[in-house]
């Protein structure tokens, strides 16, 4: 390991020289508090910054042993210093002048969840943080008396307020850490309590606006119908109140724009942590949960579908279905028993997101088609079997049928945003409407038959740029790239996620991006199902966190671990 001062020397001497010197830079420096390392060396000053690395001594650091005991502690308290030294260098970006990304000092920028991120990772030995570094020039000539700023001046500033507890705030320190413990304190109570989600009272549930996620500002408080009201013990907070959903089945109702959908999605975000001042830190929903909705048109490759779609009139076999074209129904329906591969206890469904034909069939329907005609087994008729067979619960929102209320064990009404139990009200009415029950084939845990293959067409033969002529021997490696939240392209393949719901991070997307990468390169031989693949790398990510992707070298910022249930997702829509 070379010295800030050998550092400092090298600067010296290529500046004013080729950009592409500035690899001769690559490797760790001792600074006085950390060590600096320089990872990957940007190609020109147009091209994506460098990757850069600060590690810390976690003992120079200096933080109590309450923020470092266990992997809930520092996780919160990542979040946290990322954060601040977010903050800080934000003071410092582009005062280093040049071409191009000349100056740039980048690091994630948090949302409103606590996520495992690889911009900073914190072990009981060290704090390590990645940003991205723009190495400046002129044209495309080494500028390095800015890029000595830079490290010389402007990031030991950062360092030094960001990630030693001495300059921070240690009431937002210890508040991070014990809002993290009091929010897996709520996880952990709730199978005792027989609960699939928690809501507090006091939580705010409106977003500011359909493109923040920041709470709305003078909106209504959320008030637990006392009927459903249970008190938790908090090791921190000590006693909290608020709405317990049962297990079973609960269903969401009310007038359009009295907040059902508002509720879905906090609760279908209540798998992740959320910051303090959110208006939902103490919205926790099982870290299972899954939100499912029909996808048109998307991919699905050897899903037994056989528990709703049977019988088709062309004669496939709904046990091991594929195609490249799904309907609503079809591919709801393959969400459904992907989502119970995954291993999810709770699905939240909103009917305005799902097909109608897949939901529900009335009496009408039911007379005018024949069950026997009809392929369909709707989700009505398999939402009980589900819990009671299955152990999986439902949280529906439902607006235009009122045939949920007869299978719902719970229903909370959503009047001007604030809740009411009618359960007694609503099994009331239904023996005054009641409706015509589908009887549903017998009732049959889905079997998974994907087995992973290589895309044929991802990637092509290694070709000589100069003379053009192609080389026999390995195929490039594939490359991916993120395509913000909504999905990324793997080699030549574009693979769809706009419809995983719970996915709040486009660094989610890029870690998904890498785990399909290795899978394919590393795992998938013929022989393998999802299942099995998926099993894999959980136990690497648990092990390792994601350096193993990085293929030998080291992992850059820019990824959040994402949850099983999305990376089930991911694969499912990998089309091959």
């Amino acid at each position: 390991m070379q010295t800030e001062r050998e550092l400092r020397e090298q600067l010296r001497t290529i500046d004013h020289k080729s950009y592409p010197l500035y690899k001769s830079l690559k490797g760790s420096y001792r600074f006085p508090k950390y060590i600096l390392s320089i990872d990957h060396v940007q190609g020109d000053p147009f091209a994506a910054p460098s990757d850069v690395r600060v590690t810390i001594d976690a003992a120079k650091g200096g933080f109590p042993a309450f923020a470092m005991k266990d992997a809930l502690a520092r996780r919160a308290l990542a979040d946290e210093l990322l954060r601040g030294f977010a903050s800080q260098i934000n003071r410092f970006t582009f005062k280093a002048k040049g071409s191009g990304k000349s100056g740039l000092i980048s690091v994630t920028r948090c949302g409103q969840e606590v996520l495992d991120r690889t911009a900073c990772q914190i072990s009981e030995t060290e704090i390590t943080v990645r940003f991205a570094v723009g190495f400046p020039a002129n044209g495309r000539t080494i500028n390095a008396r800015e890029l000595d700023k830079i490290l010389f001046d402007f990031l030991p500033q950062c360092v030094e307020q960001a990630f030693f507890y001495r300059n921070l705030d240690a009431d937002r320190i210890r508040e991070a850490v014990e809002l993290a413990e009091d929010q897996q304190a709520i996880r952990n109570q709730l199978d005792v309590h027989g609960l699939v989600a928690f809501v507090a009272n006091g939580s705010i549930l409106p977003r500011e606006s359909g493109v923040s996620a920041r709470p709305m500002k003078q909106s209504v408080a959320f008030v637990s119908p006392e009927s459903l009201q249970v008190t938790l013990q908090l090791p921190h907070k000590g006693s909290i109140t608020g709405m317990g959903i049962p297990k079973g089945i609960t269903l969401i109702v009310g007038g359009g724009y009295h907040g059902k959908s508002t509720l879905l999605n906090a609760l279908e975000l209540g798998v992740y942590d959320h910051i303090a001042g959110d208006g939902r830190e103490y919205v926790i929903a099982d870290e299972t949960a899954i939100k499912l909705r029909s996808e048109d048109g998307r991919f699905i490759k050897n899903a037994d579908i056989s528990m709703f779609i049977n019988d088709l009139p062309n004669g496939r076999d709904t046990h091991d279905f594929s195609t490249a074209d799904a309907s609503g129904s079809t591919s709801q329906a393959a969400g459904i028993v992907e989502g119970i591969e995954a291993g999810s206890r709770l699905f939240l469904l909103d009917e305005d997101t799902s097909a109608t034909n897949f939901m529900v069939r009335d009496a009408f329907m039911q007379q005018v088609v024949s069950p026997d005609q009809e392929p369909i087994t709707p989700f009505l008729s398999r939402a009980r079997d589900l819990y009671e067979q299955a152990g999986i619960s439902t949280i529906l929102v439902a607006g235009s049928s009122g045939a949920f209320f007869h299978i719902a064990d719970t229903v909370i009404q959503m009047d001007r945003y604030v809740p009411l139990d009618i359960t007694a009200k609503a099994k009331a009415l239904c023996a005054q409407f009641p409706v015509s029950a589908e009887r549903a084939r017998p009732f049959a845990m889905p079997v998974s038959r994907r087995i992973m293959e290589k895309d044929q067409n991802a990637t092509s033969p290694r070709r000589d740029y100069r003379s053009g002529e192609v080389k026999k021997g390995a195929p490039e490696r594939l490359k991916v790239k993120t395509l913000g939240v909504d999905g990324f392209a793997l080699g030549k393949q574009n693979v769809d996620l706009r419809y995983i719901e719970q996915l709040v991070d486009g660094e989610q997307t890029a870690a998904l991006g890498l785990l399909l990468k290795y899978a394919v390169e590393h795992l998938v031989d013929g022989r393998r199902t999802i299942p099995q693949v998926v099993a894999i790398l959980e136990d690497k990510l648990e092990k390792e966190g994601m350096q193993f992707l990085a293929g030998g070298g080291q992992i850059s910022g820019g990824y959040a671990i994402p949850r099983v249930q999305e990376i089930y997702s991911c694969f499912n829509r990998y089309r091959v």
